[in-house]
């Protein structure tokens, strides 16, 4: 039977990997906008490379957490 604590450190890992989900969804929509209008891929540009770093330091963060 999982402790408190497990369940916590669970509860957080899922909420991280639901937002890993969310995060690749966004980039899709913006690289989706970016192929339909000039103007949006400049606009989104920087966004969706922050947004892919981010995914990047979840990933490692989810992969280490998991070994833990």
């Amino acid at each position: 039977m999982p402790t408190p604590t497990e369940n916590n450190h669970n509860k957080h890992l899922d909420l991280l990997h639901d937002y890993k989900i969310h995060l690749i969804k966004y980039i899709r929509e913006l690289e989706k906008l970016d192929q339909k209008s000039e103007f949006a891929k400049k606009w989104n540009e920087t966004t969706i490379k922050e947004r892919k770093e981010e995914l990047k330091v979840i990933d490692k963060i989810l992969k280490n957490l998991i070994r833990f």
